[in-house]
């Protein structure tokens, strides 16, 4: 009895050293983390910065020189088209004259208060000889008719009187412009000091109206000042109608259709709108990015869908443009993917041994890739694989 129980406490021994050394030097399963491929939507877009504007914006500019009275509207002031005064222009005030031009122009008004003179004397003249010419003319009427002069004569009388006048008018219409040049003279001799710059009237400016219903975006020019023709003065739009430019890089742009919808997203509140792209430009421009390096890039117009009130022009927001989508995809994680001899790869796991599997892929966006061909719905694949994997690993899901 006693030799038996010692036999079975040997074997028993060895049992359990072999069993020891059995998963001692058995290979342990890598901890890995896992997910499946499955089948749902599926989106490729570009995040991208964009900055909302007003559709229509309207400059108001100075259409002549003059004085610019200053502006009493600010920014958001509602105007309405015709009637709301955006600016109120003025004549601009003679320049100061120095002293040697006083001269010349007191001299020059000397000299036409004696061509107003000289004009007169002629204009008296005129009158003189027009009366004589009359007097002569009617003689030669009470003549004609005894006979005692021909009527040659009395035409001759009559011609006489029409062209003193003539005279007598020319030399009026002299005395006039002489008057004009001294009174022209007189004007430009006017000093700064002597205009009364309070308006008389309103004939006095050039008033500027609003050309549509809408507010005030931006002053350019607000306090009083001398401006040229073409001075910009204010810009004026309706925020209701608002629009989202982005500028893509070129080849970007290329993958975007007019059409095309698209997300308006960190743009100060916590929920999304839609937006729709209305036009792509034909031309790209150059731009340096934040790193140095100069970009073609080209601006997308998209329309808002029911763009909160909040928004105005000139606001800064990330526009995701959907580039491809579609409702049934065959994905998985971009985190399963890896490059293997130059292809897309990921590990599937079957009976617990980590297998390579060589798979097609097309479309990707920033968490998910489109499987073409290489795997199955519902397939498990590892996440994340290290190193350590190997094709026949084995492998031990971890409890999410």
């Amino acid at each position: 009895m006693k030799l038996w129980i010692k036999r079975g406490i040997a074997v028993v021994l060895v049992i359990g050293i072999g069993a020891a050394f059995y998963f001692s030097m058995r290979e342990k399963p890598i901890m890995v983390d896992s997910t499946t491929a499955s089948v749902a939507p599926m989106k490729v877009t570009i995040d991208a910065d964009g900055v909302t504007r007003v559709r229509d914006v309207y400059t108001i500019s100075s259409p002549i020189a003059g004085h610019l009275d200053r502006s009493t509207l600010d920014e958001g002031q509602k105007v309405k088209a015709g009637k709301t005064i955006v600016a109120a222009i003025h004549p601009l005030d003679p320049p100061f004259l120095d002293q040697r031009t006083q001269s010349e122009l007191t001299a020059a008004i000397a000299a036409a208060h004696s061509r107003v003179v000289v004009s007169e004397a002629e204009m008296d003249s005129a009158r003189s000889a027009l009366t004589l010419a009359t007097s002569e003319y009617q003689r030669s009427a009470k003549l004609v008719d005894t006979r005692l002069i021909t009527e040659s004569a009395m035409d001759h009388a009559y011609n006489e009187v029409q062209l003193k006048k003539a005279q007598l008018a020319s030399a009026r219409a002299m005395v006039q412009l002489r008057n004009a040049e001294l009174a022209s003279a007189e004007a430009r001799l006017i000093q700064p000091r002597d205009i009364n710059t309070s308006p008389q009237s309103e004939d006095c400016c050039v008033h500027l109206t609003a050309p549509i219903d809408g507010v005030v975006l931006t002053v350019s020019t607000r306090s009083e000042q001398a401006v040229v023709a073409g001075t910009r003065i204010a810009e004026v739009g309706n925020p209701e109608e608002l629009e989202v430019a982005v500028d893509l890089i070129s080849s970007d742009a290329a993958r975007i259709q007019p059409g095309s919808t698209a997300d308006i997203i960190e743009w100060g509140g916590e929920t999304t709108f839609s937006a729709t792209v209305r036009r792509i430009e034909p031309s790209a421009f150059t731009k340096v990015s934040s790193l140095g390096i100069e970009e073609q890039r080209v601006n997308v117009i998209l329309d808002i869908d029911d763009a909160p009130t909040v928004l105005g022009h000139n606001y800064r927001v990330v526009v995701r443009l959907v580039i491809w989508a579609a409702d049934k995809v065959l994905q998985v994680p971009i985190g399963a993917l890896f490059r293997s001899q130059g292809q897309w790869a990921v590990f599937v796991i079957e009976d617990g041994v980590a297998r390579l599997r060589n798979i097609g892929v097309n479309h990707m966006n920033d968490s998910h890739a489109e499987v073409t061909d290489g795997l199955l719905t519902d397939e498990t694949v590892i996440l994340y694989p290290n190193d350590v994997l190997d094709d026949g690993s084995a492998v031990k899901t971890r409890k999410q």
